[in-house]
């Protein structure tokens, strides 16, 4: 089936995770809020499922999913629900618990890395809160990223198949979301990433394995997939990148 996949055009955000398990799973979908509005899509399209109220189960907030009638939203859950009917996922039930273990604590991630150039709220400009974005900032990269990277690193390592991906002998969507993390890091902290990736082999390779995917290289050399930039959650601040 063809799904309706609904984030916020011009960045990659936490909408790329999804982006990426579709892809991956060579599913047709529609990238909504892209798309133009004399063809009933755009922004105002995602505005208008959002404010539905004929919906039982509606999102809060994109990214969300719609499969026919069903509306899925967060990333974790979007991915548990395709991780089901597509290959992006592994067969065995505790193996997919699992996986979407490992998928929240990317949700966890993701958000320390977002708060780090917005520490008091979204509401404000990343200029009206620059001196305490450098100072958690320098909390994300000494504690909290090598905590993140150093617990999936091990959960590579752990593998009892001793395969380069974290789950079984085949790519799932976590390996999808480490590959991003990676790629956002690098282009977020580039200095910082130079100095402490080579702690994390596993995770780097990890990467540069997903990259060559041919769904995935293929997407990675299309307009398909949107450039970092600093509108998302991975920003370049060099200021920053200590």
């Amino acid at each position: 089936m063809s799904y309706e996949f609904y984030y916020w055009p011009g960045i990659q955000g936490r909408g790329e995770f999804v982006r990426l398990a579709l892809e991956q799973a060579g599913a047709g979908y529609v990238d909504v809020a892209r798309g133009s509005e004399e063809d009933g899509q755009g922004v105002a399209a995602m505005r208008a499922v959002l404010a539905d109220d004929a919906f039982t189960t509606p999102p809060f907030a994109p990214p969300f999913l719609k499969a026919g009638d069903r509306i899925v939203a967060h990333v974790a859950a979007i991915l548990l629900f395709l991780g089901d009917r597509h290959d992006i996922a592994p067969k065995n039930a505790a193996h997919r618990l699992w996986a979407h273990q490992l998928q929240l604590s990317v949700t966890d991630f993701v958000q320390e890395i977002h708060d780090a150039h917005h520490p008091i709220a979204n509401a404000l400009y990343y200029e009206e809160q620059k001196s305490e974005s450098a100072q958690r900032t320098e909390h994300l990269l000494s504690a909290r990223a090598p905590k993140y990277l150093g617990y999936f690193e091990a959960a590579i390592a752990r593998n009892p198949t001793n395969s380069e991906f974290v789950i079984g002998d085949a790519p799932s969507y976590p390996d999808l979301s480490f590959f991003q993390l990676v790629a956002g890091l690098r282009y977020a902290f580039p200095k910082a990433m130079a100095r402490i990736e080579p702690d994390y082999p596993k995770i780097a390779a990890l990467h540069d394995t997903i990259a060559a995917l041919p769904r995935i290289a293929a997407y990675l050399g299309s307009d398909r997939r949107i450039p970092f930039n600093e509108h998302g959650v991975f920003r370049h601040y060099p200021e920053l990148d200590a």
